[in-house]
């Protein structure tokens, strides 16, 4: 069954999303980027605050694709005891060098999520490269959130092979990118292993707003309706 991740960015918010059935709370800071970060302490009053009912995800920032940039900002989340480290891949730089550096980190148990985006058209024969690198899962996001929803991005049949791609190298499957309420149903339907939210859980569907409480229970609902 497809679960829910909710991207939250205060305890305040945590709180909330924890009411409702949402399997990942993930950790990020919109208003700096498409996975800006949170400061380190407030990752772990978040995660102390939730004490282990919800699996938790933070993600590292925009950053530049350089192996030991990246390197030290997955080494900095992992002391925070959150469930995965989110790492986004951008346009530029050494994607395989930072792969390389990373695989260490992975045999040792960092559970890593490698996220890919849409609108930068990647290449999905990356994913092999990916669970080499130990990572756990990988995500299709989308990098700039004014040019609408993943599926205005990406027609569902390269979505459909996104999901079949990750399956085949048993990675974890994430697909997130301003969801709207009405994706649920079509985006369910391929059985990636997670839709993320952050946009549409927000007061008039703005990301960097506040938390509306209907519509989180709203897309909750749609997403373990049978």
């Amino acid at each position: 069954m497809t679960g829910m991740l909710a991207s939250i960015t205060n305890l305040q918010e945590a709180l909330q999303v924890l009411k409702y059935d949402v399997d990942i709370i993930d950790l990020k800071d919109p208003a700096q980027g498409a996975l800006g970060d949170l400061e380190i302490e407030s990752i772990k009053t978040i995660v102390q605050a939730i004490k282990g009912q919800r699996r938790i995800s933070a993600t590292i920032g925009d950053l530049p694709m350089h192996p030991q940039t990246i390197l030290s900002a997955v080494l900095a989340k992992a002391e925070t005891d959150v469930d995965f480290i989110k790492i986004g891949f951008f346009p530029g730089g050494d994607w395989h060098g930072t792969l390389d550096a990373l695989a260490d980190l992975g045999d040792s148990g960092t559970r890593m999520i490698a996220v890919l985006f849409a609108d930068t058209q990647p290449e999905l024969g990356l994913l092999s490269k990916i669970k080499s690198a130990q990572f756990r899962g990988v995500m299709l996001d989308t990098m700039d959130k004014q040019k609408g929803s993943l599926t205005d991005l990406m027609p569902q049949k390269a979505l459909q092979n996104f999901v079949e791609q990750a399956s085949a190298n048993h990675l974890i499957c994430g697909l997130a990118g301003s969801l709207r309420l009405a994706d649920i149903p079509a985006l369910k339907s391929l059985k990636p292993d997670y839709l993320g939210f952050r946009g549409a859980l927000c007061s008039q569907q703005k990301r960097t707003a506040e938390l509306d409480e209907p519509a989180i229970k709203a897309i909750c609902s749609l997403i373990k309706k049978v």
